[in-house]
């Protein structure tokens, strides 16, 4: 899966794991790292402005979840399917 023009990233990863492979590394995309916790809260701090959102976790779970309720809060919001690893193998 490629990605689209203008999208902004939202990294849902633990800081570990985003310090071991940041999506900067792979990507030119803008990267946001927000927690499942503030976009269940609605503390995100996003709005339409920040263009199309794709939403990556380490295997693709609860980037879903996180998708639905930005979707709620009225954002375009999707999942990346197979989450890192798989934004990874696109990127080769």
């Amino acid at each position: 899966m490629s990605l689209p023009d203008g999208v902004t990233l939202i990294d849902l990863r633990p800081a570990a794991l985003r310090a071991a492979e940041p999506l900067a590394a792979l990507t030119p995309a803008p990267v946001r790292v927000l927690s499942l916790d503030e976009i269940e809260a609605g503390t995100h701090g996003l709005s339409p402005a920040h263009g199309p959102l794709l939403v990556l976790c380490e295997r693709g779970v609860r980037s879903g979840l996180a998708a639905q309720y930005l979707r709620a809060d009225g954002l375009d919001a999707q999942a990346y399917p197979g989450g890192v690893p798989a934004l990874q193998a696109g990127q080769g």
